[in-house]
């Protein structure tokens, strides 16, 4: 299966954690005016429920994330 460009740069949160370099989770991800499902894989574990960035995406419904702090959402100050 091809790219799938469309996610890059759309945030989701984790279903399942990632493990690094020792497998993915799962990712529900908001795009095309709805939420779908992508393995999701990082450089560094990251824990259930983690709000992340998708960085690339890897073809098969799979794709790379970062942990994401919306910087709108920072406190004012």
């Amino acid at each position: 299966m091809a790219r799938d460009d469309a996610v890059i740069g759309c945030t989701g949160e984790l279903l399942v954690g990632t493990r690094g370099g020792q497998g993915p989770g799962e990712v529900l991800v908001r795009v095309r005016g709805g939420t779908e499902a992508f393995l999701a894989w990082s450089d560094y574990p990251l824990p259930k429920g983690a709000t992340v960035l998708v960085v690339d995406s890897r073809g098969t419904r799979q794709v790379d994330v970062i942990e994401w702090a919306d910087p709108l959402d920072a406190p004012a100050g």
